[in-house]
Formats: C-alpha cells, structure tokens, sequence
C-alpha cells in the first residue's frame, strides 16, 4: 500500500506569524496533530506539531505571543505520494516524528501520520474491526 492510499488529503496550512494558541485552536477544531507552515516570502514549508506547542507551553513560552514561525520544524523529511507504508513508517522511526508532509512536485498534497499507518495495517491484519475497542 502506498502513502496515496492513506494520507489525509485536507491539509491545514497556517502562516508564521500565527501565534501558537492560534494554531493550536485550529489543530484542535480539526483534531489534527500537525499544520503546515508556509512562508509566502521564503516559499518554503515547515511543520507545527502538537509536540511542537507542547515544548514551548512546557518551556514557559506565552502562547499568544510565540508564533508558528519560532517553534517550526523546518529541517523535514517529505514523503511523496509513491512512497510505500513501509517506507514513510520507517522514516518517521529514524526521525522520531509521527507526520510526514506528502509533496507532489513541490506541492504540499497531504500529511501522512502514524496513526494513518497504523489503522492501514490493523485494517489489513485483521486484528479487528475499524472503531472497535480493545480489551484488555
């Protein structure tokens, strides 16, 4: 299975100059866990994670006066829509990340997560039904 197969197609695109409780309102609205940050002067892309604003709330940072742009994760590791599960997983292991920003060209097209990964392998196991609890 490839990264086109499970990557969320709606991506939530914020600017730098977002504040992060800006940010973090928008990801919890859409109960997503990263945003892309676009930059129209570089052109360049980054990724705000929930870890991102977790690290700066943590590190005493005032959350409506911290921008996107000082907590992004600019040094990226893009996936393509061709990549398969197998390679995304293993690029979000190395990199210790859980979402990938799918480029087509140099499109931003879709986020990849762990999450998507996982549900895409469970699904295809057979372990269990899709929404079903696990018991312990």
């Amino acid at each position: 299975m490839l990264v086109r197969d499970v990557m969320s197609t709606i991506v939530l695109t914020i600017g730098p100059a977002h504040t992060l409780r800006q940010a973090a309102r928008l990801m919890s609205a859409r109960r997503i866990g990263a945003a892309v940050v676009l930059d129209p002067d570089t052109s360049g892309l980054g990724i705000l994670t929930e870890r991102d604003i977790l690290n700066a709330l943590g590190a005493g940072h005032d959350p409506d006066r911290e921008t996107a742009h000082a907590h992004t994760t600019a040094d990226i590791v893009f996936a393509t829509p061709e990549w398969t599960l197998e390679e995304a997983a293993t690029a979000m292991t190395r990199g210790e990340f859980r979402h990938l920003i799918v480029l087509d060209g140099h499109e931003a097209v879709g986020i990849v997560s762990v999450r998507d990964v996982i549900r895409c392998w469970v699904a295809r196991s057979g372990l269990r039904p899709e929404g079903a609890a696990l018991t312990a």
